[in-house]
């Protein structure tokens, strides 16, 4: 009887071993599905998505293929070529770089107290912002000796410190503040201050040929951003074009449908040949038009987008104004009857006559995350497809044109407002570039 007792309690005993060690298994595979659930909703709604891309990784591939070579100096030696064919017709190029507003840093780039140097319009720039948030835009070099404040440099109350020998200049002015081992400071000793604001999440400078000439309200000219709108994500791109034709797209109302009808799912570069160029049909009906008066400086493309998944099954419409503000800036207001409201900010910046930076920032309600992501990819293949002709195009001045072109032409008339007084492309080549 004891022995059938011992036999029993044995036999219960390995059972709950098992039962304990089935629930472990079960407890540690439930908190396994819960904490990657967990992840992937928090990537899915809070984490903004970036989608970033170089010269040498869009457009050129193709090229770079049929010549064999894919890494390694050959493969830069190639890309500077294609860089240098570029400039064939440079003598019809307009000014390189326009006047008007230009967004040239992200302002999730500079923290209180952060300093950064950055190239662009044929000018060097020292960004910072002061511990009390305000930014504040400098020539970069230091007219003691040459040394650039924006790489070492040191924010001291409104003002930048040198690296060098701790000269101070002030945010406000541009003017020597302070020379530690000197009791007087050289009159005139001073950088250059440029008009600058915030807005929107990026650092504009003004930038004219005229340093005399009054900037426009860039806060007027946009509408106002919704309340419940945050930032899901950006793309980056380097394109080796003319600022005028990057814009210009808009305006070209035929290129929508010769390049842009085709799936995001086939791709960027030879979307016309891929197995997947009709699921998920572009449709695109597009106008341009330019303002007049104050608002001279603000011209719009309106487009209408349907999504074809099957032959007349349309499963997405979205309508889009997106306003061109001076040559750099774009604000794209998006609507769909389906997901409601959301924004793309687009800016172009010169890094160099012929090389301009690209970015897009992404915004709309938190809800549309995983949507948003989605479209984020899409925005980029499209604008991909861009690239691949802006990158081996040249530029006519001249172009011949049809009946059906006329909005190319009066994009032309419109844009050419932003060249007064600018330094011509062979002016701007023959000092430096």
């Amino acid at each position: 009887m004891i022995t059938m007792d011992l036999q029993s309690y044995s036999l219960l005993f390995l059972q709950l071993g098992e039962l304990i060690e089935y629930i472990n298994l079960s407890v540690v595979l439930t908190l396994f599905v819960v904490i990657l659930t967990t992840i992937l909703f928090y990537w899915m709604f809070y984490v903004p998505f970036n989608w970033t891309k170089h010269m040498n990784d869009v457009s050129y591939s193709e090229v770079l293929k049929s010549e064999n070579l894919s890494s390694g100096a050959h493969k830069r030696d190639a890309i500077n070529r294609l860089r240098k064919a570029r400039k064939i017709g440079s003598k019809e190029l307009p000014p390189p770089f326009p006047n008007g507003w230009y967004g040239i840093l992200e302002s999730s780039n500079l923290k209180p107290g952060g300093v950064k140097y950055v190239s662009c319009l044929g000018e060097h720039f020292v960004v910072y912002r002061t511990e009390t948030n305000e930014v504040f835009i400098l020539d970069a070099y230091c007219p003691h000796l040459g040394a650039n404040l924006g790489i070492g440099g040191r924010v001291v109350g409104d003002s930048i410190e040198c690296p060098f020998h701790q000269w101070r200049f002030g945010g406000t002015d541009g003017k020597c503040k302070h020379i530690p081992y000197s009791t007087s400071v050289p009159q005139g000793s001073k950088v250059r201050k440029w008009t600058s604001q915030e807005f929107n999440d990026f650092i504009f400078v003004w930038y004219h040929a005229d340093t005399t000439e009054k900037p426009w309200d860039l806060v007027a000219s946009v509408n106002k951003m919704n309340n419940d709108f945050v930032f899901h994500g950006r793309n980056e791109f380097y394109v080796n074009c003319h600022i005028q034709e990057i814009p210009e797209n808009g305006a070209d109302l035929a290129h929508f449908g010769a390049i842009h009808n085709e799936s995001i799912f086939a791709g960027s570069l030879t979307p016309k040949t891929s197995m997947l160029s009709r699921f998920g049909y572009h449709l695109w009906a597009a106008s341009w038009s330019s303002s007049k008066g104050p608002d001279k400086h603000i011209a719009e493309v309106t487009l209408s987008h349907k999504l074809e998944i099957f032959k007349n099954l349309y499963c997405f419409q979205m309508d889009v104004s997106g306003k061109q503000i001076g040559p750099s800036y774009v604000n794209l207001a998006l609507y769909s009857p389906t997901l409601g409201h959301f924004r793309i900010l687009q800016t172009i910046t010169p890094v160099e006559p012929l090389m301009q930076k690209v970015v897009h920032r992404f915004y709309g309600p938190r809800w549309m995350g995983p949507l948003m992501k989605i479209f984020i990819f899409g925005e980029s293949v499209m604008f991909e497809r861009d690239m691949n002709m802006w990158n081996h195009k040249v530029y006519r001045k001249n172009p011949l044109l049809v009946k059906e072109d006329m909005s190319l032409k009066q994009f032309r008339l419109w844009f050419a407002q932003f060249y007064e007084n600018s330094k011509s492309y062979p002016e701007v080549t023959n000092v430096g570039w």
